[in-house]
């Protein structure tokens, strides 16, 4: 989630859907009644997010012998592509999927909601009201610096102390409880992970403080791209960039208006909801988590 710009909307989850779009494969099954088991292993959250608007959603194949899977054909329902490489087959192969995390309140908490307000000395409503409408998401994209920001950032113009805002985020800035292990497991199972984020050159605070960089790259920045999540460009740009099919993407976030956006362009789309229930989610599609247990799996001693 981007700070300053959030939606009720974003969070309404229509679970009637599952019923209305189009069909789910999930390969790896054996047949069509064990499918149907592991979809309702999904919270219902998840199951929305993991809904594309093609006619398929192929994922949970995996596949040793190559590093692009092959496109899910629309003539069956329950045709699958590979999104995750569950191992590698030689030594310099990719391993699959590749993992893109949104930042703020999918792996570190977010500062807006009760920070920000506190600094200034004002309610939620007060500041959203008070605020400029554009200024934040130009900061984010690059196209104001942060001395521009302070001179808009207020629709009246008025001053404020912005290195104490600087300041009172970095204090703020913390991992979401759980998320580090997840982090800490994907790394060491080799899987490419990287920040997909609205966010300015600020994200430069956060690194300095939590030390991301251990884990991911900072590759997918709005500061740096120009572009912001739900923006289909963006999402197609990190992929051209990567070098990789969209559907060998798993994109974690955990706004419903950027994972809409990710099915969109035929990534696999998971809505953060904890730490817990994103262990799930991934164990689901076949992603090693180990030292980490998924449920039905012997504790590694």
């Amino acid at each position: 989630m981007s700070l300053f710009t959030h939606s009720d909307q974003d969070d309404e989850l229509r679970i009637s859907s599952i019923f209305t779009r189009a069909p789910v494969c999930i390969a790896g099954g054996s047949d069509i009644f064990s499918r149907f088991l592991l979809l309702l292993s999904f919270s219902p959250a998840s199951m929305v997010s993991l809904l594309p608007r093609a006619p398929s959603l192929a994922f949970l194949a995996k596949s040793a012998s190559s590093q692009r899977p092959p496109a899910p054909s629309m003539s069956s329902p329950f045709s699958a592509a590979s999104v995750a490489a569950g191992s590698e087959a030689a030594a310099g192969t990719r391993k699959l999927p590749v993992l893109l995390f949104d930042v703020m309140d999918t792996l570190v908490r977010d500062p807006f909601y009760h920070h920000i307000p506190g600094f200034f000395q004002m309610s939620m409503k007060e500041l959203l009201e008070a605020k400029h409408p554009t200024a934040w998401s130009e900061f984010e994209k690059g196209l104001i610096d942060e001395n521009e920001l302070a001179k808009k950032f207020f629709k009246d113009g008025r001053s404020f102390d912005l290195q104490g805002l600087k300041e009172c985020m970095v204090r703020a800035y913390e991992y979401i409880d759980g998320v580090e292990d997840i982090l800490c497991c994907l790394k060491k199972n080799n899987y490419e992970m990287h920040a997909f984020t609205n966010y300015p050159v600020w994200y430069q605070l956060i690194e300095d403080k939590l030390k991301l960089s251990k884990y991911l790259s900072w590759t997918f920045c709005s500061c740096r791209t120009g572009k912001r999540k739900p923006s289909p460009e963006f999402y197609l740009q990190a992929a051209d960039q990567l070098n990789v099919d969209p559907a060998s993407c798993v994109f974690i976030d955990d706004r419903m208006i950027n994972i809409e956006a990710a099915l969109s362009v035929g990534m696999v789309g998971l809505q953060f909801k904890s730490a817990e229930a994103l262990q799930k989610d991934l164990c689901a599609l076949g992603v090693e988590l180990s030292p980490l247990v998924c449920e039905g799996e012997a504790q590694v001693q």
